[in-house]
């Protein structure tokens, strides 16, 4: 009998966070614990940044002996794709991960498949830990693309699920964050245990603290609270409505704006339930897709403009401008913290400005910060490396050092985080996961191609590389400039509407006092059904409704954005009418 992953999805939800950590407690620490999963990416791109110029490393894994003086020089005998390869086999991974993960994060929840990028992430983590040549660290990164994969397909949708309407950009800013916090963390790491060679602890070190922040991750994912719209979906009612009142309300499952919005998830569940469940991939391109493309194309021109090429060989192309190597990891540490700072503006920004905004500034700093450093790198290259002209070639260092700062600080405001914000916001909740995955598929192909094309190239046009990137750039302007709609200012339900689509399917439901959710007619606690039309009819809700008219802890009735607290028949038709609009409601 074949396997299929539908028989592994959950038959129950139980909440394991402390009932003290209900509130903004609860929605901060899930946004940034979650994100850790970020940092560990961050992490591991620092970490291989920093490892390539210790000898002792390239000793290790590439069997050459080479001096300090001899790796500033880029004098290594290292074979540039032999190093592109190593580098880029995590993204490949990563790639093939994130598609996957679509699946297990609709139909085990998000939690699980943050649970399953620790654990994997972990296993890697030891591997590399302990590798004793080219061939195990390489398995070790493979492994780690997995886990790696599994995370940034599904962090940014428990960002956006879990978010305030008018705070999802500061969310998916946090997850960033933490993106850019994990890399810095890494380049300091790597400055402070470069320091204790010729030790191979110099670049085994950092990994340990890699497997520690994976167990803390996988640990956290038993605290962590699934997503009211995940729950809604696999049919857990109830348990939705109170995750979401413990996220948004301290708990307090009566207020208005909880059940509001308990309400529009609900109606746009229901709403893919009628068109026909989860999307398919075909769907994707066809019934989604400006969504698709602009979920492809924002991740797709997040790593063509260059952020990459400059940040896995950051070290590397600082002392190709003409700095040392302690020098050159020093820098690099400063540069990741101009690159987190630069996410800070985004935090307060990107739900006021506007996410096109962002991105065409974004655009035009980082066109112009490329360009310079491309003339730089080519004014340093022609100088001679000789005594007597080491302070010019030191003020062309300078130069490249401040023009990448620059770029880095605009990239974090910019095509950093807003990339992850649009394809965990554009699609309907039914296209959700897969839209995610094909655009973190589409960052891991193209993260691919640049880690692997960025060391032969570097090698044969020098500066003329950043000038490729700087092209892109502008590509990235116009196509932001005509294609892409503006996604701020809506809450995820309503921004069907902001694509030409329906946004909820009308539905009849009653919440009781003590709770208990029921949709036309059916008690959600049976979850038997779960995932299955609801049934029942408005008739029968009125008669359910009319029966509780005498008790003294009446039912409250929500119909299509109206909340009622009365039987009346003028009050129940209007639901079943489908009107919407707003009336006084009291709960007391």
């Amino acid at each position: 009998m074949a396997f299929s992953l539908h028989s592994l999805r959950p038959k129950a939800y139980v909440a394991r966070y402390p009932k003290w950590l209900v509130g903004r407690k609860l929605l901060y620490a899930s946004s940034a614990l979650a994100s850790l999963g970020d940092a560990m990416f961050g992490y591991s791109q620092g970490v291989m940044a920093s490892v390539q110029v210790q000898p002792s490393f390239l000793r290790r894994m590439y069997g050459v002996n080479v001096t300090m003086d001899q790796i500033a020089s880029g004098q290594t005998g290292v074979d540039p794709f032999v190093q592109a390869i190593t580098v880029a086999c995590l993204n490949i991974t990563a790639f093939i991960a994130s598609i996957y993960a679509a699946g297990v994060c609709d139909v085990l929840g998000r939690r699980m498949s943050v649970r399953i990028g620790a654990f994997v992430y972990l296993v890697a983590a030891i591997i590399q830990i302990f590798a004793p040549n080219l061939a195990a660290l390489i398995v070790g990164r493979c492994i780690q693309g997995i886990g790696v994969g599994f995370l940034s397909m599904t962090v940014p949708i428990i960002q956006s699920e879990i978010a305030p309407g008018h705070s999802r950009g500061l969310f998916v800013s946090i997850e960033y964050l933490c993106l850019n916090s994990g890399y810095a963390l890494s380049a300091w790491v790597g400055y402070g245990f470069f320091h204790v060679m010729p030790s191979e602890i110099s670049w085994r070190g950092p990994y340990i603290l890699q497997s520690v922040l994976a167990v803390i991750l996988f640990l956290w994912t038993f605290l962590l609270p699934e997503t009211p719209r995940f729950l809604v979906k696999a049919g857990f009612y109830e348990e939705a409505l109170q995750t979401l009142a413990d996220l948004h309300s301290n708990g307090n499952i009566d207020n208005p704006e909880i059940l509001k919005t308990f309400q529009e998830i609900v109606e746009a569940v229901e709403l893919e339930k009628k068109i026909g469940g989860d999307a398919t991939w075909k769907e994707l391109f066809t019934k989604y897709t400006r969504q698709t493309i602009m979920g492809i194309t924002s991740q797709m021109f997040s790593q063509l403009n260059g952020i990459n090429a400059i940040l896995y060989f950051l070290p590397t192309n600082l002392s190709r401008g003409g700095f040392d190597i302690p020098k050159s990891l020093l820098y690099s540490g400063i540069c990741a913290i101009v690159y987190v700072l630069g996410t800070i503006p985004t935090m307060f920004l990107v739900d006021t400005w506007g996410r096109k905004p962002i991105l065409l500034f974004g655009s035009v700093g980082t066109c112009i910060c490329l360009s310079i450093v491309g003339g730089l790198q080519f004014y340093a290259d022609s100088i001679p490396s000789t005594a007597e002209f080491m302070f010019k070639r030191l003020q062309a260092a300078n130069g490249i050092f401040a023009f990448v700062c620059i770029y880095l600080f605009v990239f974090g405001f910019s095509w950093g985080p807003v990339p992850w914000l649009l394809p965990a916001e554009v699609f309907a909740m039914r296209a959700r996961a897969k839209g995610m995955a094909l655009a973190t598929g589409s960052n891991w192909a193209w993260n691919f191609i640049i880690a692997f094309i960025t060391p032969p190239l570097f090698d044969s046009i020098k500066g003329g590389y950043y000038f490729i990137l700087a092209g892109l750039v502008i590509i990235s302007f116009f196509l932001v400039l005509i294609v892409y709609r503006e996604t701020a200012f809506k809450t995820l339900e309503e921004l069907a509407e902001v694509f030409g689509e329906p946004a909820f399917a009308p539905v009849l439901m009653s919440v009781s006092k003590t709770g208990e959710v029921s949709v036309m007619g059916r008690r959600t606690s049976d979850h038997s059904s779960s995932g299955s039309d609801s049934g029942g009819s408005i008739n029968e809700m009125k008669e359910k409704t009319r029966s509780h008219g005498g008790r003294d802890e009446p039912e409250r009735t929500v119909g299509l954005g109206i909340i009622l607290e009365d039987d009346s028949e003028e009050s129940l038709d209007r639901a079943q009418n489908g009107e919407r609009k707003s009336v006084e409601i009291s709960l007391a």
